[in-house]
């Protein structure tokens, strides 16, 4: 969607919501017919009016829903219009026996609301629309925990930045003029194991993770080790500046089948700074200097989406975004993932941060 000048600026989905009470994530897959296809821009069309109904029930509520698009669906529902530039499958990631996972994910419902009612209501909705045309193949139920602790016992999301900073951090701005006003999110679901690490002393948690368990303060450089977890997801470009994101992660869990976790999922304005993350946490920085998080806890799933202006959004359910005339582009996203090797553009998936060590060999 191209904005002409004298078009109002678009107008950004819910990405820098607060953090609420509850919250319900959905990954679904689009069946390959056009009348599924047509039956996801329907819905495009409509998340906004069922937010607002099942809000309007309770709005001190603050009910929100972001709707992200995976690459494969894209291509489908651009067909031959603009690509956003850092959209492509998530990029899995061995070493030792650390693994980011690759799962599969066209579109993305991250749900948030103070009460769960009000989320699971509309993620009912949601899957009402879709019925017969995805199949939900991950569905989380997140909650609040205590002072805004994971399972881990630490406070997450401290790092967060606020006000203008978020959406600097968060929202595209005119270096993709196509797509002003969205963003990208990484989806992870880790599973931990509690019983370990609960078995570490304080002091070894708090040298892990980078922060007093506590008090919630960051170690002081000289007893922080290079492998702490705020150490490995610090990043910076080339003049020295922190290159924020936006997390907004939730425990789940359940108590008979002993699973416990953390869902991972954080909004950039670029899917390299949290794709940089990545490689520090399960590569290491410099190799072999892990995040020793890892050895408690094991990432499940793992998904990139492209989040769309809400205007964006809104219009895919009248066709794609400015592709009259133009010829549908071969997909190739369910086979492979796109190079890492920089094009003329510069443009590849190639992070310009840092390298990719360790990447699968399917890249």
């Amino acid at each position: 969607m191209v904005t002409q000048q004298d078009d109002p600026p678009p107008d950004p989905q819910a990405v820098l919501s607060p953090l609420t009470g509850a919250a319900i994530f959905l990954v679904a897959v689009v069946d390959e017919d056009p009348a599924a296809l047509q039956q996801v821009r329907d819905l495009c069309g409509d998340v906004a009016g069922l937010i607002r109904a099942v809000g309007f029930r309770s709005p001190n509520a603050f009910l929100t829903c972001v709707t992200g698009i995976g690459d494969h669906l894209w291509r489908r529902l651009a067909a031959g219009a603009g690509r956003p530039a850092g959209l492509h499958r998530f990029r899995e990631l061995r070493s030792g026996g650390r693994h980011a996972v690759s799962t599969p994910g066209d579109l993305l419902f991250h749900i948030r609301a103070e009460n769960m009612d009000q989320c699971f209501e509309l993620a009912s909705q949601l899957t009402i629309r879709l019925r017969g045309a995805a199949v939900v193949v991950d569905e989380v139920h997140g909650f609040h925990y205590f002072d805004n602790r994971d399972l881990l016992g630490f406070v997450d999301g401290t790092e967060n930045p606020a006000g203008p900073a978020a959406a600097r951090a968060t929202l595209i701005g005119p270096e993709e003029p196509e797509f002003v006003a969205g963003s990208y999110v990484i989806v992870q679901k880790y599973l931990h194991d509690l019983d370990a690490w609960n078995a570490l002393p304080t002091e070894e948690q708090e040298r892990i993770i980078g922060r007093t368990k506590l008090a919630d303060i960051e170690l002081a450089d000289e007893v922080k080790p290079t492998s702490a977890h705020n150490a490995l997801t610090t990043i910076e470009d080339a003049e020295g500046n922190e290159l924020k994101i936006v997390r907004d992660n939730m425990p789940f869990g359940s108590v008979s089948s002993r699973e416990f976790g953390t869902y991972f999922i954080g909004y950039a304005r670029s899917p390299a700074t949290i794709e940089q993350m990545l490689v520090n946490m399960f590569i290491g920085a410099p190799e072999g200097n892990y995040d020793r998080v890892l050895d408690f806890s094991t990432a499940v799933t793992g998904t990139l989406f492209f989040v769309p202006s809400q205007t964006l959004l809104e219009s895919l359910a009248d066709g794609p975004p400015g592709a009259a005339g133009r010829p549908e582009a071969p997909d190739e996203s369910r086979l492979s993932v796109p190079s890492t090797q920089p094009d003329a553009a510069g443009q590849s998936g190639s992070l310009a941060i840092g390298s990719l060590k360790g990447v699968s060999g399917d890249e």
